[in-house]
């Protein structure tokens, strides 16, 4: 499949080959991220102007956006610094003004003579009685009429490009679009009632009401599932890769799970006993392992990960874990250490600070394979780093861990199955969007013991009772967060919020009583202050939000979240899971400042209502958006012109259906509909996806 094909070559030529655009103009435009005629036409208008001729004003509801014809009646030039030009007009029926503002007389003389008929259209309001119409959009002589369409499409536009030049361009990409080959499955496309793709385009950009702007719009919603299929396609592409790879097959004993599992002291729950499942078979067949595994807050991930390690122990493998910093992966290597001496299985950590000699012995336990387990950063992606034989790889929190990562991970070791692990439940829509390529396990159940945290709202007014409360818990031998807020961009303001808080508890609840931990610490500073307040050496824990994930302090059963009201609910959500990880009871105190807005109170009931990550995170969707809740910039979120994730979320699960089905039945895309597909992925620009079926 060599380059673009021919029928697309107008689409993606310069824009200055468009009517009206010049470099000028083109360089605007691409600041609105139009690099190309094709980016024009998925460039849809948001609003629509009725331009329909009317005989008269007389008899509209103004203010009006309205289009008559009128002869042209006296002059009346400003009569002083800042006052307006006005010209006298009448219709069939009624008189009114033209006003300009800052006018040249002449320019307005030669334009709108006296005694001659022009169409003006423009908003006509009034003004001490007197209908005005300031500044007319389009003053046109009567056999220019045809330039004027009925209905004026509204572009999003952006500073040095008018209405009249966005509207040329458009019109001038439009009619390089040809009609292409239908690319959609003939049955939706017939059930839907949708136009064809050209149709749909010419449809969309002439809008007539409101309707016409709508996403359920037929034109719309088709092009949104074009966009939607070709993301899919792009990932069951990927998908389908990955499972061609030669993988390994990979069968585990069972005899390390055995050991671990003894050694726990509780059983698993239904959900993780069926993940590790899911996880040996995938691991057992001879294709590569591609699967997400999410869980809330507390689902007990980490013993689902340790255990499909140990599978690639068992088959006299190695597997690795990786997690985005360091302070992470130290934690999981704590988490796992009491699992890996009951099975015996030798664990190390490699990160970035490992140096010199320590660095090279490790290297070398590696490649001879006497570690069987290794936990990293980003670090074991370097070139020096070489394995026995890799077998898994489980990847934490993958937010900044795309696809394409999921590609390069492949090209370590001969061909490793891949677990990825989140502990951010992500809604239905965004799932498919982000991780379409892969099979999923949910871990949707809590594990034994697990007790519900009582979740409160209570004002900063109130603040000394709840250091009243926190002082009772501490002389009962608890243990409790403190987190401040993260007031603005500055690290400076945020750390001195932080030191105040804590300065203050420390008077309250006495000296040796209160640790500190923010992100402007070393890190030896920050591993010393968590460690004494795991061994419990201090009781309260005063923390920027650093302490959001994995920290695992099962005494600690108080949360308290100083202004709540300004975190994303999925944070709130990871912070108040740091609590209730032990026998007792536990609370968390979200403290708010009052007033609070309606989206905050929103938030901040939700998360007092439910504990269900899943249900949060839906109420989050709604609320932010998708490009927000997984901070579009790392988020591997494809950026669609026309679809929407959050309204359009059904769409997206039909086009996961039908890329599957279609390179199900045409792997190669070589019917018909299979090369109507190419046309697409090429028109969408996923060229990623068109070296994936180059190199298949």
């Amino acid at each position: 499949m060599s380059g673009r094909p021919e029928v697309l070559f107008p689409l993606f030529a310069e824009l200055t080959t468009l009517d009206g655009v010049g470099p000028k103009i083109a360089k605007v435009l691409e600041n609105m991220h139009v690099l190309r005629p094709r980016d024009l036409l998925y460039t849809l208008p948001h609003g629509v102007i009725d331009r329909r001729r009317r005989d008269t004003i007389d008899g509209a509801e103004l203010p009006a956006t309205l289009t008559v014809e009128v002869e042209i009646g006296t002059h009346r030039p400003a009569s002083g610094r800042g006052r307006a030009y006005r010209i006298d007009v009448r219709d069939s029926k009624l008189a009114f003004q033209l006003v300009f503002f800052h006018a040249r007389g002449d320019y307005l003389k030669r334009q709108l003579p006296e005694g001659a008929r022009r169409l003006v259209s423009g908003k006509v309001e009034y003004f001490d009685g007197i209908p005005q119409m300031v500044h007319p959009d389009h003053i046109l002589a009567l056999d220019e009429e045809g330039e004027l369409p009925e209905f004026e499409p509204v572009y999003p536009l952006t500073a040095g490009i008018t209405r009249k030049t966005m509207h040329k361009a458009v019109v001038s990409a439009l009619a390089r679009a040809v009609d292409l080959p239908e690319w959609i499955d003939p049955l939706q496309h017939a059930k839907e009632g949708w136009p064809s793709w050209h149709v749909a385009l010419v449809q969309a950009h002439a809008p007539r009401s409101a309707a016409d702007l709508a996403p359920t719009a037929p034109a719309r919603a088709r092009l949104a599932y074009d966009e939607f299929l070709a993301h899919q396609l792009t990932l069951a592409l990927a998908r389908e890769t990955l499972r061609k790879a030669k993988g390994r097959e990979t069968h585990g004993t069972g005899d390390l799970q055995r050991k671990v599992l003894e050694s726990l002291g509780f059983a698993p729950t239904g959900a993780q006993v069926r993940a590790v499942q899911e996880i040996a078979a995938d691991m057992g067949r001879g294709h590569r392992m591609n699967r997400l595994l999410q869980g809330d807050v507390g689902a007990g991930k980490t013993l689902v990960a340790f255990l499909a390690l140990l599978i690639a122990v068992e088959a006299g493998g190695q597997g690795v874990m990786m997690a985005p910093t360091e302070i992470l992966a130290r934690q999981h290597l704590e988490g796992l250490q009491p699992m890996a001496a009951s099975a015996g299985v030798r664990v190390e950590i490699l990160t970035g600070r490992d140096k010199g000699a320590e660095r090279r012995a490790k290297l070398a336990a590696l490649a001879s394979g006497e570690i069987q387990v290794l936990v990293g950063t980003h670090a074991v992606f370097q070139k020096d780093v070489v394995f026995h034989d890799l077998r898994l790889a489980v990847v934490d929190e993958q937010h900044r861990f795309g696809v394409r990562q999921r590609l390069e991970l492949g090209r370590k070791g001969q061909a490793p199955d891949v677990l990825v692990m989140t502990a951010t439940p992500i809604p239905r829509s965004l799932a498919l969007a982000q991780y379409g390529d892969m099979d999923v396990s949910v871990l949707d159940e809590k594990p034994p013991g697990r007790k519900p945290i009582k979740t409160a709202l209570v004002s900063t007014g109130r603040m000394e009772e709840v250091v009243g409360h926190l002082r009772r818990a501490i002389a009962e031998g608890r243990q409790a967060y403190w987190v401040c807020p993260l007031v603005d961009e500055s690290e400076n303001t945020d750390l001195a919020a932080a030191e105040d808080r804590f300065r203050h508890l420390r008077a309250a609840l006495g000296e040796g009583h209160v640790g500190l931990v923010h992100g402007q610490m070393p890190p030896a500073d920050k591993d010393a202050a968590m460690a004494d307040f795991q061994a419990g050496r201090t009781q309260v824990l005063v923390a920027t939000t650093v302490i959001e994930v994995g920290v695992n302090v099962p005494n600690a059963t108080i949360m308290v979240i100083e202004r709540a009201e300004i975190f994303g609910l999925a944070q709130l959500h990871q912070l108040r899971g740091r609590v209730g990880r032990g026998d007792q009871d536990s609370t968390c105190l979200l403290m708010y400042q009052a007033p609070l807005s309606e989206g905050g109170e929103k938030r901040l009931t939700t998360l007092r209502d439910t504990e269900d990550g899943f249900r949060i995170s839906e109420v989050d969707l709604e609320m932010r958006g998708a490009g927000d809740l997984i901070g579009t910039a790392q988020s591997g979120l494809p950026r669609f012109r026309i679809a929407d994730m959050e309204s359009q979320a059904g769409l997206m699960a039909v086009a996961q259906s039908d890329a599957r089905k279609l390179l199900n039945d045409d792997p190669a895309l070589e019917t018909d509909r299979g090369k109507a597909a190419r046309l697409l992925l090429w028109l969408t620009g996923q060229d990623e996806a068109i070296r994936l079926i180059s190199v298949g």
